[in-house]
């Protein structure tokens, strides 16, 4: 029997992780790895197995309890009783989904996903329709994920996308949706996924950048060229200018969802200093301490 893999190593996060961080970590793993968005063969098995982490993770007993014992505490036997972690087991075609009683109070939901009052709502959050197990409960809106490039998030975009049991469909994502985000159209909701970008990042509406400059810049001051979300603008550099130097651009950041308004990009100059120089440019580094 294969050896189970660490629950923290599968979510991704360490010991100290917090809550929130676990919560999210789980999100972003569960949305990778989705049978509905991930056709790999391991797909299923490897949501299975996220699923399971969280499960435990997520509970402040059952984490506790991991934390002492290992995998060997949801054993038979271990004390969480003879069905390990989880208690009434469902089956829909190859996937097993599974949710726990244990310890369960009235108005506490489901166990190990905190916020979901029934043990299927995690799929129809993050994952879209309604649950395989469920008919009778209330009209469901599939959700369905999609992923962005940086660029598409900030800027809006186009996509062609074919929906299950709908078909082809172009919808327009607005400019400045975020990872995370969640659009209501005609007949489904998509829930954004962003990639991060190498070059910009973004706090909310807000995008910071590196910018480097010379050292004869920094000093003397001059002009150079940086990347914004709508191409390369001129930057005046201050004589003087200190390395770590924030310098803000209003207006530059990213269209806020529902307003006109936009952030601003924040551009940290960084100093290069050179790695080599020439005897001469040492004598007259030397001659200009001395001054």
């Amino acid at each position: 029997m294969p050896t189970k893999r660490d629950y923290y190593d599968v979510l991704g996060v360490g010991k100290s992780a917090s809550a929130a961080e676990i919560k999210k970590a789980y999100r972003k793993q569960a949305l990778t790895w989705h049978p509905d968005r991930n056709k790999s063969n391991e797909a299923a098995e490897k949501f299975k197995e996220i699923n399971e982490a969280y499960e435990i993770l997520s509970n402040a007993e059952k984490k506790s309890a991991y934390d002492q014992f290992g995998h060997a505490a949801f054993s038979p036997g271990g004390g969480f009783g003879g069905q390990g972690p989880f208690g009434q087991t469902y089956q829909q075609g190859p996937f097993t989904y599974t949710y726990s009683t244990y310890g369960g109070q009235p108005g506490q939901g489901f166990e190990g996903f905190g916020d979901f009052s029934d043990p299927f709502e995690i799929f129809e959050q993050f994952f879209g329709g309604a649950s395989p197990f469920r008919t009778s409960r209330r009209a469901q809106i599939p959700r369905y994920g999609l992923t962005l490039s940086f660029m598409e998030a900030a800027r809006g975009c186009e996509k062609e996308v074919e929906v299950p049991h709908i078909g082809h469909k172009t919808i327009k994502i607005p400019a400045g949706v975020d990872d995370g985000s969640q659009i209501r159209f005609s007949d489904f909701y998509i829930t954004i996924d962003v990639k991060s970008d190498k070059l910009f990042r973004r706090d909310g509406a807000d995008v910071f950048v590196d910018q480097e400059i010379p050292l004869t810049m920094a000093i003397l001051g001059g002009t150079v060229e940086v990347p914004t979300i709508d191409g390369e603008v001129k930057l005046k550099i201050r004589a003087g200018t200190q390395s770590g130097t924030l310098v803000r651009l209003r207006n530059r950041g990213i269209k806020k969802l529902h307003s006109s308004s936009r952030g601003d990009e924040y551009v940290r100059l960084l100093v290069k200093i050179p790695s080599k120089l020439t005897q001469r440019q040492k004598e007259l580094i030397r001659e200009f301490e001395n001054s």
